[in-house]
């Protein structure tokens, strides 16, 4: 290894953005108002769910409460993501988002959880459900889902938080719909049974919905190459630049929901005399694949890297 520049350069004359490190202002608002609809109506499912001895609301009561608090701990990790670096926290407070992320999942299986316990025993002791009450609350949970959701589509592609709300009041919404068809079941037929069968169904889709969530926020929590980027496809490009002999060391990363950095080394007999080399690389990885913090080490190859063996991190 030489001792040429490690290439690591930053927004400005350089080229080299952080991607999407800061949410839409419009996300506060966003927040704000799904938080304040879904407490108000987990408030109304649990008074109207004692009254109608209905399983079901009660149940999504307690999903709906899990998803107020996953709405809170995304908001508050978007918050802390804007924090600036510090010295013992060089990358400042960005990983909370994927914490955040990971814990809404976790969340949301300890509930289904609970869910199906509690089914499990109505099923052997069917208590009667008042269809009717079941059918109003229900309802207004798919009014008020359905526009909770709406608040985040825009922003779910590019924050896998925001994805997280936006599938759970999406998946709220599907639910409510659920037991308003088990309320008018219930009414024609008087089979009790179904408002637990109902909870279960709930739990499935919860889980349904919460799988592919919990997949990707491990792997981020785990420095896996986010997905949406083809590792393959970096290092190809990387290897095809102008006097690149070799690239090794590569790594690709998450350093939020909504940020991707990456380390390589690439062996260059004849290095660039100036910085034009790292600017282009720089602004190339994030028009191609979105990864914004990039740090390069550029080594001439006559002398053997450690880090050179793909078994080596």
């Amino acid at each position: 290894m030489t001792d040429m520049p490690h290439g690591h350069e930053h927004e400005g004359d350089h080229g080299h953005g952080h991607g999407h490190s800061h949410a839409p202002p419009s996300n506060n608002a966003a927040f704000a108002i799904g938080v304040t609809l879904n407490l108000g109506f987990v408030v109304a499912e649990v008074v109207y769910g004692l009254a109608a001895n209905s399983l079901a609301l009660l149940s999504d009561a307690g999903h709906n409460l899990s998803d107020v608090f996953g709405l809170l701990i995304a908001w508050g990790a978007i918050r802390l993501g804007k924090s600036l670096p510090t010295r013992r926290r060089t990358y400042g407070l960005r990983r909370s988002s994927i914490l955040a992320a990971l814990t809404n999942a976790i969340v949301l299986l300890v509930v289904v959880g609970g869910i199906t316990w509690e089914a499990a025993g109505r099923f052997r002791h069917p208590e009667a459900v008042a269809g009717s009450t079941v059918i109003w609350v229900a309802g207004l949970g798919v009014v008020i889902n359905t526009a909770s959701a709406l608040l985040f589509m825009a922003g779910r592609e590019r924050d896998l938080n925001i994805k997280g709300a936006f599938l759970h009041m999406a998946s709220d919404a599907a639910v409510s719909l659920g037991v308003v068809l088990i309320g008018f079941a219930i009414r024609a037929t008087g089979w009790h049974w179904l408002d637990p069968a109902v909870s279960i169904l709930i739990g499935i889709v919860i889980v349904w919905g919460t799988w592919g969530l919990l997949r990707e926020s491990v792997n981020l929590a785990l420095d896996a190459v986010p997905e949406g980027i083809d590792p393959q496809a970096v290092e190809a490009f990387l290897a095809g630049l102008p006097g690149v002999q070799a690239v090794h060391d590569l790594h690709i990363w998450g350093m939020s929901t909504t940020e991707a950095a990456l380390t390589a080394h690439l062996v260059m007999p004849q290095p660039p005399e100036n910085d034009t080399f790292l600017h282009d690389v720089n602004h190339e990885l994030h028009e191609r694949f979105e990864i914004g913090h990039v740090t390069i080490q550029i080594e001439r190859g006559d002398a053997g890297c450690h880090q050179a063996p793909a078994e080596v991190v």
